[in-house]
C-alpha cells in the first residue's frame, strides 16, 4: 500500500507543479476590437439542428465587426428543417448551402467545412463555429483581436457550456476540467511547445495557414477535428486556446445518459482505438481519482496519510474549475466518483468499437478510417 500511495504523492506533485497549470481557471479574452478587422468568412456545418440554428445564426448576423464578414450555413442532409430556417433569415450576408454527398474517406462536418469554405470568398481569415452556439455581439471583433495581437494562424475557444440539468450540474464542470488536463490551455499557447489543441466551436483560422497545411482535406477523416486541425498547423504557426465569456452553447444535455453518448462517442477514438492505450489510461485515471480517497478511507499508517494529501490535491486542483460555473467547492468531494463516470464511458467506447458498433452520430455511422 506505501508504494502505491507514494506513486499517488508523486504523480499529484508532477499534475500540480509540472503540467501546464491546468487548474487555473484561465485564460479568457477580454472584448476588444481588431486594428485591421480583415474580412472574416463564416462557416456553420450544421445537421439537424433546427431547435439552435436560428438563434445561432441571428446572433452571428449581428456582430459588431467593422470589417467585412459574410456567413455559409453548409445544411449538411437535416430531416428536421435546418435549412428552411436558416433561408427564413433572408440576409444577403447569408448564403445557405445544400450539403453534397459526403466523399468516402471524409467524416460528414469536416465534409461540410470543406463546402463551406469553397463558399467564403477570398476572407483572410476563417471562423468555423458550431450550430448549437449563441455569439455576443462582441465576440468575432475579440477573436480577430487576438489573431492580430499574438499574429496566430488559429484562435480557439472553449465556449460555455450548459450547466442547468442535474446531469449537467455534476458532470459538465468536469468534462471541462478533464480537457484541460489533457491539453493544459499552457502548454497549448506556448509557442515551443508541442502541445496542441483546439474548441471546436470557435476556431478562427488563417486562410493561408489551411493553404500551408494543404487545405482541410488534410484531417478529412478526423473524427476529433478540432485537435486535428490544431496539431496540422502548429508546427508551421502560432495557436491560442482560451475559454470564451462571449460565447455559449446552447445544446443541452438533461440526463447522463445524454453525456455518456456524447463522450463515448470519440472516447476510445482519441486512445487512437488502442488496447494498449486504453489499458495505460484506465489504470492512469484509478491511480490519479480513485486510488487516493481509497487509501484515504481504507488504508493504514503512512499509507492513509499520504492518500489523503493526494486526495487532498486532486479535489483543490478542481476548484477553479467549479468557481468557473458558478457551482458549490463540495461537488470537488464528488469528482472521484464522477472521473469513475468517465472511466466507464470510455470503456464502453472501446466494448462498442470491439462489438462492431464503430461511431454513430446524428444518423450516421463512421468506418474504422473515420470516414
Amino acid at each position: 500500500m506505501i508504494i502505491l500511495a507514494v506513486l499517488c504523492a508523486l504523480v499529484w506533485t508532477y499534475l500540480i507543479g509540472l503540467h501546464g497549470r491546468f487548474w487555473q481557471a484561465g485564460p479568457m479574452l477580454a472584448p476588444a476590437r481588431p486594428r485591421l478587422a480583415p474580412a472574416v468568412g463564416i462557416i456553420v456545418p450544421a445537421r439537424d439542428e433546427a431547435g439552435s440554428i436560428g438563434a445561432s445564426l441571428a446572433s452571428l448576423l449581428a456582430q459588431d465587426y467593422a470589417g467585412a464578414f459574410s456567413v455559409v450555413l453548409v445544411d449538411d442532409g437535416s430531416r428536421d428543417g435546418t435549412g428552411e430556417i436558416a433561408r427564413r433569415l433572408a440576409d444577403p450576408r447569408l448564403t445557405v448551402v445544400t450539403g453534397a454527398a459526403r466523399p468516402e474517406g471524409w467524416s460528414g462536418k469536416l465534409w461540410a467545412v470543406a463546402q463551406g469554405l469553397a463558399r467564403v470568398g477570398n476572407a483572410e481569415v476563417v471562423l468555423l463555429t458550431d450550430a448549437d452556439i449563441v455569439h455576443d455581439p462582441r465576440h468575432l471583433s475579440t477573436l480577430v483581436a487576438q489573431y492580430e495581437a499574438i499574429d496566430a494562424d488559429l484562435v480557439s475557444e472553449m465556449v460555455a457550456l450548459t450547466c442547468d440539468s442535474a446531469a449537467e450540474r455534476a458532470l459538465v464542470p468536469a468534462f471541462v476540467f478533464f480537457f484541460q488536463l489533457l491539453y493544459p490551455f499552457a502548454r497549448v499557447n506556448d509557442a515551443h511547445g508541442a502541445t496542441a489543441a483546439a474548441a471546436g466551436g470557435t476556431m478562427l483560422v488563417r486562410r493561408r495557414a489551411l493553404e500551408r497545411i494543404g487545405g482541410i482535406g488534410t484531417i478529412r477523416g478526423a473524427l476529433i477535428d478540432d485537435v486535428a486541425l490544431a496539431r496540422a498547423i502548429k508546427p508551421g504557426g502560432r495557436i491560442w486556446l482560451g475559454h470564451s465569456a462571449l460565447a455559449r452553447s446552447v445544446r443541452p444535455y438533461p440526463a447522463a445518459a445524454d453525456i455518456w453518448r456524447m463522450v463515448a462517442r470519440t472516447a476510445y477514438v482519441q486512445l487512437r482505438r488502442s488496447p494498449v492505450l486504453l489499458l495505460a489510461t484506465t489504470l492512469g485515471m484509478a491511480l490519479v481519482w480513485l486510488a487516493p480517497p481509497g487509501l484515504a478511507l481504507f488504508g493504514h499508517g503512512a499509507a492513509r496519510w499520504i492518500g489523503a494529501a493526494a486526495w487532498l490535491a486532486s479535489t483543490l486542483s478542481y476548484l477553479p474549475t467549479l468557481r468557473r460555473f458558478g457551482r458549490s467547492p463540495l461537488w470537488a468531494l464528488a469528482l472521484p466518483a464522477i472521473a469513475a463516470f468517465y472511466m466507464a464511458t470510455t470503456l464502453a467506447s472501446a466494448a462498442d468499437h470491439h462489438r462492431g458498433r464503430g461511431v454513430v452520430w446524428k444518423r450516421r455511422a463512421y468506418d474504422e478510417a473515420g470516414a
